[in-house]
């Protein structure tokens, strides 16, 4: 079975900016244009390994996403990655409230992003 990455973002360019990255990796990308959408997915069974999510988009936010995932079985501890244009510490602190792993800024190194990937899914 394939571990799956799930990439949130309402950006399309970003979306496969990231799933470009990955592809080098052992996880399978997926991708959802909402948080409303990812958790739709979630909900309708789709279990990623990791997540990484936008902050903002709308009507749900990244961190509101986290909360939401954190509450569906199976997936209370999976890594959550935030990534954003923003580095403010009030919104670094509130997605770690949210049950947040971690914080990317835009635009995403490759390189760290594929050494973060490994640290949180190592190939079994």
């Amino acid at each position: 079975m394939t571990d799956t990455v799930l990439i949130v973002d309402d950006s399309p360019s970003i979306r496969f900016s990231i799933s470009t990255i990955l592809s080098k990796t052992h996880l399978d990308a997926q991708t959802a244009s909402s948080a409303e959408e990812a958790l739709s997915l979630m909900q309708a069974g789709l279990r990623p390994h990791i997540l990484i999510t936008d902050l903002h988009m709308g009507p749900m936010d990244g961190v509101e996403l986290i909360r939401q995932t954190r509450k569906i079985p199976g997936l209370q501890f999976i890594p959550i990655l935030m990534l954003t244009t923003e580095s403010h510490r009030a919104e670094r602190q509130e997605a770690k409230d949210a049950g947040g792993t971690g914080w990317l800024v835009k635009p995403v190194d490759g390189l760290k992003l594929l050494q973060l990937v490994a640290q949180l899914a190592p190939e079994s």
